[in-house]
């Protein structure tokens, strides 16, 4: 079996994880900001919530349904933008974008970590909008908040 394969099946792995066993998972007590978001292409749903603090995100969850790509990616998105700051967080969707749409990216001060494996993404255009939906989510609720001030 080629590397490339390897890759993919480490990749297809990560992803079912997350979709099986979602990280921050549920509903917030504390939160500051909460947005609904929806794909009507396929009918993923999710709602984000966000804790806000000076600035920093403290806390980060979802609620929703929808296929593996959506659900996983909202899982490692809410794990990688807690403890963030806002700015941190809405570069790191920038970075995620990029790689969504084949771009060339830089990581930069981040690791990725597991988003990394939604790479794989790009090779089927339909599910970019499935990848995207919680991280255009976050960006949605911090602008329409005020929270990237």
């Amino acid at each position: 079996m080629s590397s490339h394969n390897n890759l993919d099946t480490l990749y297809r792995q990560v992803i079912m994880d997350h979709y099986k066993n979602p990280r921050n998972r549920g509903e917030l007590e504390n939160e500051t900001l909460h947005v609904n978001m929806n794909n009507p292409t396929c009918g993923d749903r999710i709602q984000l919530q966000l804790e806000v603090e000076d600035g920093l995100i403290k806390n980060a969850s979802f609620i929703g349904e929808g296929c593996s790509i959506s659900l996983s990616s909202a899982s490692m998105m809410t794990d990688i933008v807690k403890g963030k700051s806002v700015e941190d967080a809405l570069e790191l969707s920038a970075i995620f974008s990029d790689m969504m749409l084949g771009k060339d990216y830089e990581e930069g001060k981040f690791d990725l970590g597991d988003i990394e494996a939604l790479q794989g993404v790009t090779k089927f255009p339909a599910r970019i909008k499935c990848a995207t939906l919680a991280w255009k989510a976050m960006e949605k609720g911090i602008d329409e908040n005020g929270q990237n001030e």
